[in-house]
Order: C-alpha cells, then structure tokens, then sequence
C-alpha cells in the first residue's frame, strides 16, 4: 500500500509538524506502508494550464505522479483568511478531475483560531468530493494551542491523529479487498 503525505503550503511549520507525526506512527505501526512526504515548500510546481498531468516535467510531473500512483493519501493544510491556501487549490487543479477516484483520503487541518473550523467541510471536502476520493469521514483540527516547540501538545489531538491514520489504513486496506474480489469474479 502506497500512502502520500501532502503538507499543503510553502509556510509556517505546524502543518508539517502534524505530517511528521503522522510519519512517524505509520513508520512505528504500518512498517508494510510506503508512506512518503510531499511538502509543497519544497518542490517547485508550475501553475495549472489544463494540460495533462502526465504532460508536466520538473517537480510538477514528479509530485503529480506520486500523487496519482498512490493508493491513499493524507492532505494536511493551514487555513489562510478563511481557506486553503492557493498552492494547494493549484495542485487539485494540476490533476485530472477523477484523479482521487479509487483513493482513500484523509485530512488535518491546523489554524490559528477556532472560527476556521468548518473550512474543510465547506471547501476541501467539495474538491475531493468532485475528484472522486473516498473520504475520511472525520478529520482532525488542530488550534495554534495545541503546538509548542514544533510539536503537538494535545493529548487529544494526538489521538485523533493516530485515529485518522488507523482509519486511513483500514480504509485502503477494505476498499482494495473489494476490488480485487470484484476483480478475481471476472475469472480471467
């Protein structure tokens, strides 16, 4: 199984703190996992022209065929003045429109405030929706408090982090089952 870690923007650091975590616990319960970090600060993505994603060269083509070879992914994004960031938006719009479809997705959102809660609801769950994913029910908000030093301070968020993952594996793990079981009645 195939999981790619996508940290969302090109600032600030509590994002990726929260995709270090969730490295580290796939690393220590999943070893059978290929899990890998796309972190969009450091790649240099073009902008979106409609082409094809396959048509890109550079880190555009790299990180979108990551992307689109992956069985599962884990998008976690800031909230800047109430929204993804750009670079984010311009990634979904690198891909084809059923680029998630057969995907599991997860999600974590990190903020500054509370007020931003429902911005994964109201505006990533559409996109992923629209490119096909099957999604995570739940995911997981984390505040500006809940951070200290680069790491995560919240007992609680921990555990909604690890929950996330556990039902990103599982998830992946029933959906493939399916298929192949789809597959194997063919019988050819």
């Amino acid at each position: 199984m195939k999981i790619v870690g996508i940290s969302g923007s090109i600032v600030g650091s509590k994002t990726r703190t929260a995709m270090n975590y969730i490295s580290e616990e796939i690393t220590a319960k999943y070893p059978e996992v290929d899990f890998s970090i796309i972190d969009l600060a450091e790649y240099d993505l073009q902008f979106s022209d409609g082409r094809n994603y396959l048509e890109y060269e550079g880190d555009t083509g790299f990180v979108t065929t990551e992307i689109m070879e992956a069985d599962a992914i884990i998008i976690g994004t800031p909230i800047f003045q109430a929204s993804i960031p750009g670079t984010l938006k311009n990634l979904f719009d690198l891909l084809p429109v059923q680029a998630f479809r057969d995907k599991v997705v997860g999600m974590f959102v990190t903020a500054g405030s509370a007020k931003h809660y429902l911005v994964a609801e109201q505006q990533l769950k559409p996109i992923l929706s629209y490119m096909k994913a099957q999604i995570v029910q739940t995911y997981v908000f984390i505040e500006e408090k809940d951070f200290h030093r680069k790491e995560i301070v919240n007992d609680d968020v921990i555990f909604r982090m690890e929950r996330l993952l556990e039902d990103t594996v599982v998830l992946t793990e029933t959906y493939q089952s399916i298929r192949q079981a789809k597959e194997d009645a063919y019988d050819f």
